[in-house]
């Protein structure tokens, strides 16, 4: 059966995906999609509802999960021409809104958002390792040096493509699982004790609720065109938007629950690093550290993979292995700056 690369590397750039190589699931999608979900980028914008917006937890948890819940499905209809026609989202989108304004304004800022988020991603991971190599290994590593490590690994498996893609989040997914479950056991442990979850200046101001609202609504439906990069080798149009919105819309069920929950409880905006420090036991510290950097990994291979394709629309005369490449440079260069985490709110 032919594959979607020639050596080691996916070659189909702006061109249609063969019929024959459309043997992708639903389940496959909802894998890919729940396993990018949960992970410390995304608990930024949950995580600043309760400590920077001072909502209720309760109040924040909706706010966001209800305007990621209205992104997702616009991300999920954009899906539905990447598995008619086996083209990238962002060459699609020409036939919406014309070529000049594809390739001169909406790809160029989808590779903004997806630099921004790629770095984002790779910086809240990277302080999670240099945690552990500092706690476990008492070893100093400097922030650049581990954020440029990780970040290359990432950009290469987005270099081999959509393969690398499926089988690293289905690999992932059991421990991405299990660290969620482990991490939401300390968080109720913790909150047995005390029975007090809300922050001391916690107010409801409609406002505000959905001034966050908004904020996890344009989060993800800056990507909406990706969606149909991945789902171009989806049997049919049905299997990628039901695996792309019930993956979503899951994924990010926990996202916002263990994000605003550490929020109100730990005042804290990094889940992994908190829950890991307040385990019971050393192993199941290990563990949340762990699958936290798992889901840096999973999320960073999609950013940088549908980044790729909208550098590729940008500038088609690259091809994809070149566009990949250059994506993948910068985002190694930009994740060695953790201010563009602590900026999120104003950046979003």
């Amino acid at each position: 059966m032919a594959r979607p690369n020639t050596g080691n590397f996916e070659q189909y750039g702006l061109e249609a995906v063969p019929s024959s190589l459309k043997i992708s699931t639903w389940k496959e999608y909802a894998i890919i999609t729940f396993a990018f979900s949960v992970n410390a980028g995304n608990f930024l914008v949950p995580a600043l509802a309760v400590t920077q917006g001072n909502l209720p937890w309760l109040a924040a948890f909706l706010a966001v999960w209800i305007g990621a819940l209205l992104a997702f499905l616009c991300v999920s209809a954009l899906s539905i021409p990447g598995a008619l026609y086996g083209l990238p989202g962002q060459y699609i989108l020409r036939t919406f809104v014309g070529s000049w304004l594809a390739t001169k304004i909406a790809s160029p800022i989808r590779v903004l958002t997806s630099l921004y988020w790629f770095s984002v991603q790779t910086i809240g991971g990277t302080f999670i390792l240099q945690a552990v190599i500092s706690n476990f290994l008492d070893i100093h590593i400097p922030f650049a040096v581990l954020a440029s490590l990780t970040a290359s690994l990432m950009a290469y498996l987005a270099l081999v493509g959509y393969d690398a893609v499926k089988k690293v989040t289905r690999m992932f997914l059991p421990l991405l699982i299990i660290g969620q479950g482990l991490m939401l056991f300390v968080i109720f442990k913790e909150m047995s004790a005390v029975n007090d979850i809300s922050t001391s200046n916690s107010s409801m101001h409609w406002g505000v609720f959905f001034f966050y609202m908004s904020l996890a609504f344009v989060q993800f439906v800056s990507g909406v065109s990706a969606s149909s990069d991945m789902t171009r080798y989806a049997k049919t149009a049905r299997q990628g938007f039901v695996g792309m919105f019930v993956g979503n819309t899951a994924g990010y069920f926990m996202t916002a629950l263990i994000g605003t929950l550490v929020a109100a409880y730990f005042h804290s905006t990094n889940p992994f690093v908190t829950l890991s420090d307040q385990a019971p036991s050393f192993y199941v510290g290990l563990f949340i550290t762990f699958s936290g950097l798992l889901a840096m990994i999973s999320i960073n291979i999609g950013n940088a993979y549908t980044g790729g394709f909208s550098l590729l629309n940008t500038w088609p005369s690259l091809g994809r292995i070149k566009s990949a490449l250059l994506f993948g440079g910068t985002g190694v260069f930009l994740s060695c700056f953790p201010r563009l985490s602590a900026e999120a709110a104003a950046i979003i």
